[in-house]
């Protein structure tokens, strides 16, 4: 078993908050919100009426129809991220190519195709089974968007996808790294995509009484660790992280970003939704996620900070169990207060978001942060970005059946 050093050398996005990485990044520095009230389905008879929705998405502008009509928008959002990522980084391959067998692709995703499941469930019950679209199958299983972005870059390598709720993408990155350290690959196309913004997907986490229902404020509806939180906001999108072995890429001449320092995971054991008390699960995936990078701690954390009454607390306890009296001195911030809950995209999203943190030396705001919550006591980066220069980065990931997960990036 090898143990190379991996590194990131293409970044590329799409959501709520813009098209392009450089878009998405100037409004996470701004503190803009992209969530709205849901315009692409009718939710008038909904508990919550309000989403990150990808605007303006054309999918036409990327690939010829009789592509993308085999494609479910999960599917989609995820290759038009894989594209940026892949131009960014300078990395193409062709069928003779050696190198594509040392190219993979991991993505994560907490539901993929439920947009077509939706409506391909609606025409057998209203039409019958002869109405049924002979791509419907493929387009809602959810490894077809790591299997699309395979067939059109001609990435032949290893390809996979996970499916762990809300920290599939998280474990995407981690196990992606994890293909190349151990020698198995050199260049993995990893991140994660969601396109849950359907009537059955919105309903459905509405009656779990999981989300915001803060309809007349849309913009003020995703608030992590604020006291009048009320629940997370549901959003779709992509982010596409391209990780290559160090080497590789210093001979290449290519950009590197970041190094991916270390990938923790633990279960709670304890309930479908709700976190263990105390954390202990997140904060066990913390500390592994530490052991592997070789650190003691690290100068920023980007949170799960989902905004729901449970997860604060509980991930605030957590960091201050991993880091002890540290951990009132290391900032945290929660994305998903701009962007809304990706699911299982949200931990690709949010490692990008501590990538260019590490770059740029500015850490992305909390906004919505107006009322303390004497429970959650760390520091929030409340409003408004902060210039702060920062080597390494966090991002914690955890998802419902108890799946918790903890990237760390740094320097390269």
């Amino acid at each position: 078993m090898q143990n190379r050093r991996v590194v990131v050398t293409g970044l590329g996005t799409v959501s709520s908050l813009g098209m392009t990485v450089d878009g998405f990044w100037k409004n996470i520095q701004s503190g803009v919100s992209g969530i709205t009230r849901i315009q692409s389905i009718d939710v008038s008879d909904m508990a919550t009426q309000i989403g990150g929705e990808v605007k303006d998405f054309d999918i036409d502008g990327f690939m010829p129809k009789r592509q993308s009509r085999r494609m479910d928008r999960y599917d989609q959002l995820f290759w038009v991220a894989a594209t940026e990522a892949l131009e960014d980084a300078g990395l193409s391959y062709d069928e003779d190519d050696p190198e594509a067998y040392r190219a993979g692709v991991f993505v994560g995703t907490g539901i993929g195709g439920v947009g077509t499941f939706e409506e391909q469930v609606d025409i057998l019950s209203t039409d019958g089974p002869r109405r049924l679209s002979p791509f419907g199958i493929t387009k809602i299983i959810s490894n077809m968007a790591g299997g699309m972005v395979s067939i059109d870059f001609n990435l032949f390598g290893p390809n996979n996808c996970t499916v762990t709720a809300c920290a599939a993408s998280a474990n995407a990155i981690g196990d992606a790294a994890a293909i190349i350290a151990r020698g198995a690959a050199d260049v993995m196309v990893a991140g994660g995509a969601e396109a849950p913004i359907t009537r059955f997907a919105v309903a459905g986490f509405a009656q779990a009484r999981a989300m915001s229902t803060r309809n007349d404020d849309p913009q003020g509806a995703s608030r992590p660790f604020d006291l009048d939180r009320d629940g997370f906001v549901m959003a779709e999108g992509a982010a596409v992280l391209i990780l290559e072995e160090r080497e590789h890429a210093i001979a290449r001449g290519a950009t590197i970003y970041a190094e991916f320092l270390g990938y923790g995971m633990a279960a709670d054991g304890y309930h479908i939704t709700l976190p263990r008390p105390g954390g202990a699960g997140a904060s066990a995936a913390m500390r592994a996620a530490l052991d592997d990078a070789e650190l003691d701690g690290v100068g920023y954390i980007n949170a799960h900070g989902t905004s729901t009454q449970a997860n604060d607390v509980t991930e605030t306890t957590a960091i201050k169990t991993v880091l002890g009296d540290a951990a009132y001195d290391v900032p945290v911030s929660s994305t998903k207060s701009m962007t809304g809950h990706l699911l299982g995209g949200a931990g690709a999203v949010e490692s990008l978001v501590c990538i260019l943190t590490i770059r740029d030396g500015v850490i992305a705001p909390t906004i919505n942060y107006t009322t303390p919550d004497p429970d959650c006591d760390l520091d929030y980066v409340p409003n408004e970005a902060r210039e702060q220069r920062v080597a390494t980065a966090m991002t914690n990931s955890f998802g419902f059946g108890g799946h918790n997960v903890a990237l760390v990036f740094g320097k390269p």
